[in-house]
């Protein structure tokens, strides 16, 4: 845990924003990619073969920026997501594409967050004055019944949600107070950078940001935890606006990776702006659907045909849908060769989402736990999906990782 001096700060509000102006980081990522230890730290955890020796010949290779590593909410696993500097230090690890999860305030302005409703785990909101306008304000757990809360974007104007710090996303559901609520990040993540970090984006600042770091765009449109049409803002508004920032900004559409969960909103902009629409990502929750299974398409809502027939170019499932086991040895799923032959590309996420995989990797890993005994998986997990699944791009809470594997196998 953090200790409570560094938590006191990041309630308080006293963080310090980063002074380095975006153009000297850019000039820097124009010379070198930096990605640390981690990506050899795997390499080190793999079974002897070709693979780790491949890898392992390419350590003293500089690593190049590659749009095949997509930061996945910046660089979540040590920054506090969605923040101007989880932003950069993705575009530093060669993150050749950054998401922001856009979700909207309580005057309809667009900003970056995960979800409509999280800012109570990952802003400092329930230390402020400004948690008397959450949705759910906090309530302490008590005997058998969790600690309640909900924060929403919201229930915030703009200006309300720029004042707010950001912070490792948690919640402690067992707290009996704010303080314990919030100091709650995960033992193999860190506070370490959010004591001074935490500047909090708007869609539109995100996008300067990320133009200015050389990068590109992948925005995802957050279900909204209200109902819609909200004071007249339709989702379909709401669709539009979120192009409208890209279009005002001059970002060509070949740049931008629009997302949505929901089908209606990638059909919306395949109509309505067929140039941002052809390069559109379904993120397919299919998984939620009870007795669904990545095996046997019978249980598939929509066949893959279905989806490219309706102007579908790209879908994103999680890394599980993707992969199966046999014969001990990871190989891709028939939800994956039905993609394929569909002649859907594949975006997966979230690479370095899951903590430790000595257990098993938990969610993320749930279609090849059987063979998931250690962190040595995950870089012959990223080679199975490059090679065999084929897919264009894997989101990463740390995208060195991806950035290592993907310029080693010169991988644009």
């Amino acid at each position: 845990m953090v200790p409570k001096s560094g938590l006191a700060s990041l309630v308080a509000g006293t963080a310090l924003v980063a002074t380095a102006s975006v153009a000297t980081v850019s000039m820097a990522l124009a010379e070198t990619v930096q990605v640390g230890p981690r990506p050899l730290f795997l390499v080190d955890r793999m079974d002897d073969g070709a693979l780790k020796e491949k890898l392992l010949a390419c350590a003293g290779t500089p690593v190049k920026r590659t749009l095949f590593s997509i930061g996945h909410r910046g660089a979540p696993l040590q920054f506090p997501e969605h923040t101007r500097d989880s932003y950069v230090a993705a575009a530093r690890m060669g993150a050749g594409i950054i998401e922001c999860d856009v979700a909207f305030t309580a005057d309809m302005e667009l900003v970056c967050r995960h979800a409509q409703n999280d800012l109570h785990t990952t802003t400092n909101i329930l230390a402020t004055d400004l948690a008397a306008k959450c949705t759910q304000p906090f309530t302490p757990a008590s005997g058998d019944e969790p600690a309640r809360v909900e924060c929403r974007t919201s229930d915030l104007t703009l200006a309300e949600f720029l004042s707010l710090r950001g912070k490792m996303d948690a919640g402690d559901s067992s707290a009996a107070t704010v303080e314990a609520y919030m100091d709650a990040t995960a033992g193999w993540r860190t506070d370490l950078y959010a004591a001074e970090t935490g500047t909090l984006m708007t869609h539109a600042d995100s996008i300067a940001l990320i133009r200015d770091l050389g990068g590109k765009f992948t925005p995802e449109l957050k279900t909204p935890a209200v109902d819609m049409p909200f004071d007249g803002f339709t989702q379909e508004d709401y669709a539009q606006k979120l192009i409208d920032e890209y279009k005002a900004a001059g970002i060509p559409a070949s740049d931008v990776w629009a997302q949505s969960f929901n089908l209606d909103d990638v059909l919306y902009w395949v109509e309505h702006e067929p140039a941002f629409g052809a390069q559109a990502v379904y993120l397919d929750d299919s998984y939620e659907i009870e007795g669904w299974d990545p095996m046997d398409p019978s249980t598939w809502t929509h066949t893959m045909a279905d989806l490219k027939a309706m102007g579908v170019n790209i879908i994103a499932p999680p890394l599980w849908v993707l992969v199966t086991v046999e014969n001990g040895e990871i190989v891709p799923s028939v939800y994956a060769e039905n993609a394929k032959a569909a002649g859907l590309s594949i975006i997966t996420w979230s690479l370095e989402r899951s903590g430790p995989l000595v257990t098993g990797g938990g969610w993320y890993y749930q279609s090849i736990e059987a063979i998931t005994d250690g962190d040595g998986v995950m870089m012959e997990l990223v080679d199975v999906l490059a090679q065999d699944v084929g897919v264009i791009g894997i989101f990463s809470d740390w995208p060195a990782t991806v950035s290592y594997y993907a310029s080693c196998m010169g991988l644009k």
